[in-house]
């Protein structure tokens, strides 16, 4: 579907129902406004069906896996059941396991735990500090940033071509970047790793909000993600793929319901059988709203159609970078082009302004929501901004006052529940600040630039 029959189907490009939609905040120039949030990429707000599955869970909540009674049996089947439903929503092959952890960073850093000894890792640099730093344990190949997608595939082919001595090996790559929401050739990626005999695990953290992911089409090894991301509460996320290293490695956490028999020996200590299944990683008792509200997500999705979503999203992309196209004292963010496809992910700076400030005015004075910083992806912004690799950064705002230079940029994303209103808020918020200047004096506080409210 195209852009412009998106906007003719009203609807079609209906944004989905989340909780929030209606929230006022007060500006500090006086009265209040909806809220705009435009901050998806770091949390989705949840989907109202999301949360009135779960409340309607909520009466019936019981232990799982131990209980005999009645609310723990239903729990126990609503909690396997929504690991099946998360293998349908990602196509998961079969032999593949879905484990329940508690984020994306939670999810690779499991994986990181049950790497083979001796393996090799290889990540680029433009990954999210979750996709960058779990391989403490691992002999790790970082890549440079590259400038197109086939440079992405080169780039990986040649280093995994030179790794020696040759052994296992694991590749992890973003699907859609969090910082500049261009999407990465993943399938591509997929089939070099597996050329050159080297695993492959999906960083589908702003993936999975936005398009459909197929681990068998991609062919990808394993996927991770994040329900705070994808309308779901916090606290739940999801490792899914093959079931060999898991089933190999010792379990993520030692505890109950990891463990299949435990029994002391002669000589005083004990013996323990592990679980093989997804179980000898999910020690304790899960989070079992958390995992439902993944799968309700899921299933919102997939009745809502990617298809639809993505054309939708599709259009408010348009809107935002058109309308920042046209001051230029913008600078959109970008590896690899204006052309490139992309979520719904912008970041850019702007000309004579500290992004931290240009941020808080959006907030304080539009009551619109977004992040600046470096987004917890350093070397990929520094990279794009241009900047010395030992400048000093954080992912929230640098110590920087109002008109001040600063290391960060301001990032804008949306996604299935974003009104139309809420992007032409913001485009009109930016150019009004670009031409007339914030309304309000700021100062820096605790690291960030917030109003100046002592006068």
């Amino acid at each position: 579907m195209s852009v412009s029959a998106v906007a003719a189907d009203q609807s079609v490009c209906a944004s989905l129902p989340v909780l929030g939609r209606d929230v006022t905040v007060p500006l500090v120039t006086g009265g209040e406004v909806t809220y705009a949030a435009l901050d998806y990429a770091a949390s989705a707000p949840a989907l109202q069906r999301v949360w009135d599955d779960v409340a309607a869970y909520a009466p019936y909540y019981g232990s799982v896996h131990r209980g005999a009674g009645y609310l723990s049996q239903l729990s126990t089947d609503l909690f396997e059941n929504a690991r099946r439903t998360v293998a349908e929503f990602l196509d998961c092959r079969d032999g593949d396991q879905v484990v329940f952890t508690r984020s994306t960073t939670d999810s690779l850093n499991l994986l990181a735990a049950a790497l083979p000894a001796d393996c090799q890792v290889f990540v680029f640099e433009t990954e999210h500090h979750a996709s960058l730093l779990p391989w403490r344990n691992a002999r790790v190949t970082y890549l440079d940033a590259p400038s197109s997608p086939r440079q992405a595939v080169e780039t990986l082919e040649r280093a995994l071509a030179d790794r020696e001595p040759y052994g296992p090996a694991l590749v992890c790559v973003t699907g859609a970047s969090n910082v500049t929401g261009e999407l990465w050739p993943v399938r591509e990626l997929a089939a070099a790793a597996h050329a050159h005999g080297a695993r492959i695990v999906l960083d589908a953290a702003q993936l999975a909000p936005h398009h459909p992911v197929s681990v068998a089409d991609l062919d990808v090894d394993w996927v991770a993600f994040s329900g705070h991301k994808l309308y779901a509460p916090f606290g739940s996320g999801v490792l899914a793929g093959r079931a060999d290293w898991l089933r190999e490695a010792d379990p993520y956490l030692a505890g109950g319901g990891a463990s299949r028999k435990v029994a002391r020996r002669t000589d005083g200590g004990v013996d323990v059988e592990w679980h093989d299944s997804a179980a000898r990683h999910e020690a304790g008792s899960p989070n079992v709203i958390g995992a439902y509200s993944i799968a309700s997500a899921c299933a919102a999705l997939t009745e809502a159609g990617f298809d639809n979503l993505v054309a939708r999203e599709q259009y408010l992309i348009e809107k935002v970078r058109t309308g920042l196209a046209e001051v230029p004292e913008v600078r959109i963010l970008s590896l690899f082009g204006d052309d490139a496809p992309r979520v719904g992910v912008i970041s850019f700076v702007v000309e004579g302004w500290n992004s931290s400030h240009f941020a808080a005015a959006l907030s304080a004075e539009y009551g619109i929501g977004v992040r600046d910083g470096l987004f917890c992806a350093h070397p990929l912004l520094r990279t794009l901004l241009g900047s010395d690799p030992q400048t000093q950064g954080e992912c929230g705002a640098p110590e920087a006052a109002p008109g001040e230079k600063s290391l960060n940029a301001i990032r804008v994303s949306f996604g299935a529940g974003t009104p139309d209103e809420h992007v032409e808020r913001f485009v009109d918020a930016v150019k009004e600040l670009v031409q007339d200047g914030a309304r309000w004096n700021y100062r820096t506080e605790d690291g960030r630039c917030v109003p100046d409210t002592s006068a």
